[in-house]
């Protein structure tokens, strides 16, 4: 994806910020992530590392 490939090359000079929901895209391009539930920083790390927080759990999936 050519999107993929752009924002890449851009993060190995600069920070980027991407607004995004659909995680598959985002573990393509992301090393750190991080989680915003109502306007606050809810977890943050790696893909892997978010998906298993207990806190995302509960409030994405209602767990």
């Amino acid at each position: 994806d050519r999107t993929a490939e752009l924002l890449t090359s851009l993060a190995g000079k600069h920070s980027v910020v991407v607004v995004e929901h659909d995680m598959d895209f985002v573990r393509s391009i992301a090393k750190k992530v991080t989680v915003l539930h109502q306007g606050s920083v809810l977890a943050e790390g790696s893909m892997d590392d978010v998906q298993n927080d207990q806190k995302v759990i509960e409030v994405y999936l209602g767990e």
